[in-house]
């Protein structure tokens, strides 16, 4: 009984938040996106004009069944699924957190969730009705595959028997789909479905790359260019638009030096007060932060941590864009999980050995720094770039967490190790 009131007054309160951030927002962009959709179902262009819709053909696609619906019931279905995704990357992310130190998950998770709802990035999100929950929670699905292909391959190292990598004989769909899901061999899905949605989530495929994560690299290029291929079956006039006319327009979503786009072009846009960038300035630190983000991402990922990893990648990416808006900065929400993680890491583990009064303090504080920053919303910190700098100071000294995951999986039987000469050499023939 008591659990049900909790529940109904959960669903209250977040049927209330909706209805609230859908009348301060007034689902500017589920509208334009509609009515472009709409349009083009009428036989007209996708993208007709200069300004209108930054949809990728892909996203359109999945958007049709939408846009014969009105555009509150639009709004609905777009802040459900966002939750909806919100709520499973958290349980993704959050969960092994709370295993780690004893608690139950789910309260854990709850917490997480109500207190993630109260950020602008996922209060403007909502009420704009944008893609970027959905795309948060398809790129953090893949930090599952990757941790499930890593345990795979760890207990393939060390557990007798025949690895789990290498099954015998499949009895059907239902067994490879279990087969596939418990060794994380869709690893890089959701990462070529964001980007095939919006174009941004590009900079993961990269990083894994870079980190030789060549498996999930090739599925996550494959998976958009499929969905992009099929586009061209359906659509080739507006695939050919979109690459032509939308694609290489930056300020077709909006002017570029307006003071919600928190992107390093944004800055550099409104520090020389101009419409346009500075390409040259703009790609050589765009290029500069890029480089930092990836040597720190594959460091994280050496060291086991795959969530820091996507948390410095997300962030970079929304810093180096060219319009960064608010609603795409969600890549903050795991950071501020991984200081708050640091923070409690280094009380328990400094407590051990010498007493302290707050071991971890510093990370504990940034993350209450930065929470507040994201909660307060733009009407305090629109005039001074606040987002921008903190999605640089976080890229640069997010912590990563060593052995959160095996990266790197131990040999099952390892190989005899050369006798190594001592460092004080011993008498002639010991």
């Amino acid at each position: 009984m008591r659990r049900a009131v909790l529940i109904t007054l959960g669903c209250f309160a977040a049927g209330l938040l909706f209805a609230c951030q859908f009348q301060r927002y007034g689902l500017s962009t589920a509208a334009v996106d509609r009515s472009a959709v709409h349009d083009w179902l009428s036989g007209e262009a996708l993208y007709p004009g200069r300004v209108g819709t930054v949809l990728t053909p892909p996203a359109a696609l999945l958007l049709t069944p939408v846009a014969v619906l009105p555009l509150p019931v639009v709004g609905w279905l777009l802040a459900l699924a966002g939750v909806g995704a919100l709520v499973l990357a958290l349980i993704a992310l959050v969960g092994p957190v709370a295993r780690r130190y004893g608690r139950a998950r789910g309260p854990a998770v709850a917490t997480a969730v109500v207190l993630a709802l109260l950020t602008e990035p996922v209060r403007a999100t909502l009420g704009l009705g944008s893609l970027d929950l959905i795309v948060f929670g398809l790129t953090a699905a893949d930090v599952v595959a990757l941790r499930r292909s890593a345990w795979a391959r760890s207990r393939a190292a060390w557990w007798p028997g025949p690895p789990a990598s290498r099954p015998g004989r499949l009895r059907g769909w239902s067994d490879l789909l279990r087969r596939s899901w418990a060794t994380g061999a869709w690893a890089g899905v959701g990462v070529g479905v964001a980007t095939a949605l919006t174009i941004s989530p590009l900079l993961f495929v990269v990083y894994l790359a870079v980190s030789r994560q060549w498996r999930a690299a090739v599925t996550a290029t494959a998976t958009s260019a499929s969905m992009f291929a099929a586009a061209v079956l359906i659509a080739p006039g507006a695939i050919a638009t979109w690459f032509r006319s939308v694609l290489p327009k930056l300020d077709r979503a909006g002017p570029l030096d307006a003071l919600d786009n928190q992107s390093l072009a944004g800055m550099l846009a409104r520090l020389y007060d101009s419409a346009g960038v500075p390409v040259l300035i703009w790609l050589s630190f765009a290029g500069l932060l890029v480089a930092v983000g990836m040597i720190r991402a594959r460091s994280a990922h050496t060291d086991g941590d795959e969530i820091a990893a996507f948390t410095v990648v997300g962030l970079t990416s929304a810093a180096v864009g060219p319009i960064s808006r608010i609603h795409e900065l969600v890549w903050v929400l795991p950071a501020i999980l991984i200081l708050v993680d640091a923070a409690a890491r280094r009380r328990v583990t400094v407590r051990r050995f010498r007493p302290e009064w707050f071991p971890g303090a510093r990370f504990a504080i940034s993350g209450v720094v930065v929470y507040a920053l994201f909660v307060v919303g733009p009407r305090w910190t629109a005039g001074w770039n606040a987002y921008l700098i903190a999605l640089i100071l976080l890229l640069n000294a997010v912590p990563w967490r060593p052995g959160v995951a095996p990266a790197v999986p131990t040999r099952r039987h390892p190989q005899p190790t050369a006798r190594r000469a001592p460092a004080i050499p011993g008498p002639r023939g010991s």
